[in-house]
């Protein structure tokens, strides 16, 4: 049965098998609207339009793949600071190590990893034995999902030294050495992270622990002179969140300040007070502050005085809103208009398409 000129609207089922003419190529073919062959040359069945023979499924139309969104983050790590040294006169705790940079072509899907270190333990009150203070513990920004730069980590601050059997800790900043025996050094800091911790150079009345190192100075040293007190090194400015803020000062050393009160304070950047003893009464050393990386203060001589803890350490990104969008941390926007992701807690940052 031949049926023709037959027109349908909406779908053609049809069962069993539909045989399309044969010819090799458009030569031979009916050049009328809706006229369908098998062209046998390329082996694809073709239908004309009015205007030209095209292939059945063929999408004539060049659809462009929009690039995926990306941008380059700001980032400030700062590691766990170390504790102050206990009794004898310890020495301030280090600084946590503390790195800026930034992280390149970061694109929409990614997820970064971040991870807080906290401030190391003060030293105990035991002046026959070991009292140094804990180390602080590593931060760091690593990469999960979608993203490719190497994982960047902050070494936490060496614990200030204190008692007669201890040493002062190596770290992001070194800690500081306590009045035990002279001529020893401050504990080592990271190259680029921190700095050494202060050296017992001298002994004489005015005994005392050395300063933790801090991120731009080391710490000070340990002298005979009071006026010369053993403070911690100072730390450094930051002005990622959009305020000028310093991060990663060492702890201050102990003081014997029996002929006149004075104590030896921490480096700027959160480092905390050293120990003091006047005329028998003790004055207590101070923790670093939280979210700083700051070293903690030494203890003194006085049986009621300890090391005081490390500051705990922090994490900050900041990047283009009009590229990117993120979530994770607290969020706040600076002056210039960037988003700013601040971590005082281990968590994730997941990167996404601009709002």
């Amino acid at each position: 049965m031949i049926h023709e000129d037959i027109q349908l609207t909406g779908s053609f089922q049809a069962s069993g098998s539909f045989n399309a003419p044969l010819h090799a190529g458009t030569g031979s073919a009916l050049e009328e609207t809706g006229s369908i062959f098998n062209d046998t040359t390329d082996n694809f069945l073709k239908v004309y339009d009015g205007n030209k023979w095209l292939i059945i499924g063929e999408n004539t139309a060049s659809i462009p793949i929009p690039p995926i969104p990306s941008a380059s983050i700001e980032y400030l790590a700062v590691a766990g600071g170390g504790g102050g040294g206990g009794r004898y006169y310890g020495g301030g705790g280090g600084a946590g190590g503390m790195l800026t940079g930034s992280l390149s072509d970061i694109e929409s899907g990614s997820i970064i990893l971040l991870t807080i270190g906290g401030g190391g333990s003060g030293g105990p009150n035991n002046y026959n034995g070991a009292a140094s203070g804990g180390n602080g513990v590593n931060s760091s920004i690593a990469s999960s999902a979608g993203t490719s730069f190497s994982t960047i980590t902050t070494i936490g601050g060496g614990g200030g030294e204190g008692g007669s059997t201890s040493a002062p800790g190596n770290g992001g900043s070194g800690g500081g050495s306590n009045d035990w025996s002279t001529g020893r050094d401050g504990g080592s800091g990271t190259t680029g992270q921190g700095n050494d911790g202060g050296s017992n150079i001298t002994t004489g009345t005015y005994a005392g622990g050395s300063g933790g190192g801090g991120k731009t100075e080391v710490g000070y040293d340990r002298n005979n002179n009071i006026n010369l007190a053993s403070k911690g090194g100072d730390g450094e400015q930051s002005s990622i969140t959009g305020t000028s803020t310093y991060y990663a000062g060492g702890g201050g050393g102990s003081m014997n300040a029996n002929v006149q009160y004075y104590v030896s304070f921490g480096g700027q950047g959160g480092g905390g007070r050293g120990a003091a003893d006047y005329l028998g009464t003790a004055v207590q050393a101070t923790a670093g502050t939280a979210n700083t990386g700051g070293g903690g203060g030494g203890g003194c001589w006085s049986n009621t005085t300890t090391g005081a803890a490390g500051g705990s350490g922090i994490v900050i990104l900041a990047y283009d809103p009009t590229k990117i969008s993120a979530t994770g941390g607290t969020i706040t926007t600076r002056g210039d208009g960037f988003k700013v992701h601040t971590f005082t807690t281990s968590g994730t940052c997941s990167i996404s398409d601009p709002v």
